[in-house]
């Protein structure tokens, strides 16, 4: 991703507005996009900064205020699915999407495996293999 534009080319740019020139004569001066140009002019007019907003950071976990019940909920009945479980909290309210509910597991460490006792029976090329045909005798 590209850095932000200095500040201080961005306050020249709103003076340079603010002083009566156009957005497309400041874009050409200053050689950047016009879109630019009005976009830190609106920021300035708002805000009173043209100043670029913060970049990055860390959010926290969407379902981190529910981690005491989802925990709970998964000690009472571990066959529950991600799917059950955004089930149960969109009816307690909050609406989460499934990746919110997988990435919450996976940040506590709990994965979803498969068990084998849960698998299907299978085709029939799976089981064992026929025996070999007995040897029957012709009359000659």
């Amino acid at each position: 991703m590209a850095r932000a534009y200095s500040l201080d080319l961005r306050e020249r740019v709103v003076s340079a507005v603010t002083a009566g020139e156009s957005c497309r004569a400041v874009a050409a001066t200053f050689k950047v996009s016009v879109a630019s140009v009005v976009k830190w002019s609106q920021r300035f007019r708002t805000t009173g900064s043209a100043a670029a907003h913060k970049v990055g950071g860390r959010r926290p976990y969407a379902l981190q205020d529910q981690r005491e019940w989802l925990l709970t909920r998964l000690t009472e009945k571990p066959d529950l699915t991600l799917r059950a479980l955004g089930t149960e909290l969109a009816e307690r309210g909050i609406k989460v999407s499934h990746f919110a509910v997988w990435h919450f597991f996976v940040h506590e460490g709990i994965t979803f495996k498969k068990k084998r006792a849960r698998q299907r029976t299978g085709s029939s090329r799976r089981g064992s293999a026929a025996g070999a045909m007995e040897e029957v005798s012709r009359p000659a």
